[in-house]
């Protein structure tokens, strides 16, 4: 069994999994789907806002669709969240692609 559907019948059991959703979309990522991708990170994200570490690889996507202004918003998002939660790593990561796209 591929990771894909290992993942997808952990989530059937627990399916407000914020790591088994992470996981998935970053393997949706590697596949370049990144339709899917964003959809269970915008999924896990209204969830559970609190989930630092999906923002970044949101944001990145969201540049590669060449959505500047909502990747933007996205990293803004983040590093708020980050800072909140005193997520250091999580809030200069983010502020470090948030800085790369805005100057």
């Amino acid at each position: 069994m591929d990771r894909i559907a290992q993942i997808k019948q952990m989530l059937e059991t627990s399916p407000n999994d914020s790591f088994l959703k992470h996981a998935l979309a970053l393997e949706y990522i590697k596949l370049n789907n990144d339709t899917a991708a964003r959809q269970l990170f915008e999924e896990l994200l209204a969830y559970e806002p609190g989930y630092t570490g999906s923002y970044y690889h949101l944001g990145k996507l969201l540049e590669r669709q060449n959505e500047k202004e909502a990747a933007i918003a996205v990293y803004e998002k983040g590093m708020a969240m980050a800072k909140a939660a005193n997520e250091r790593h999580t809030y200069n990561e983010l502020q470090s692609a948030y800085e790369e796209l805005v100057y």
